[in-house]
């Protein structure tokens, strides 16, 4: 039996349509990698000490971009993207509150418009994208603009 693609089309997507995530508690363990990864190793990131007496978070916090990329993995989770995304056009990221270790985290994704091109193989959706906290924080606001495959 063939793999069937779980991604949305262009057309099947609805101003108003709202996706969210399960959760994932960010760990010690990734936030180390990913500033092994980009060599962003600040030390509030990953210097408990330092962060304790040095930072206004008093503890380590995980980098911005570590939450923007947990998102991304997230949304595609979510499998409104899978094999139908052409390309990832744009991003502007807010962020809100600090990302901890420790915290579980999941998204909630809501559509806010949809673009018409004048290639009918493909459309633009624009979503936003919200990490929140187990308290249901706002740690994270993104508005992506996606190019998306039409049904042709």
């Amino acid at each position: 039996m063939e793999y069937r693609m779980r991604g949305r089309y262009f057309e099947e997507f609805t101003i108003g349509d709202e996706f969210v995530s399960g959760g994932h508690t960010v760990s010690e363990a990734e936030v180390y990698a990913f500033a092994g990864l980009t060599g962003d190793c600040n030390p509030l990131h990953i210097n408990q000490e330092y962060a304790k007496t040095a930072t206004v978070f008093q503890t380590r916090v995980a980098h911005g971009l570590f939450g923007v990329a947990l998102a991304a993995g997230m949304v595609y989770q979510l499998g409104i993207n899978e094999g139908t995304t052409i390309a990832l056009l744009e991003t502007n990221e807010q962020f809100k509150a600090p990302l901890l270790i420790g915290d579980t985290v999941h998204i909630k994704v809501r559509v806010m418009e949809t673009v018409v091109t004048s290639k009918p193989d493909r459309g633009i959706v624009k979503m936003l994208v919200d990490l929140l906290n187990q308290q249901s924080e706002l740690v994270m606001r993104q508005l992506q603009t996606v190019l998306m495959k039409r049904k042709v």
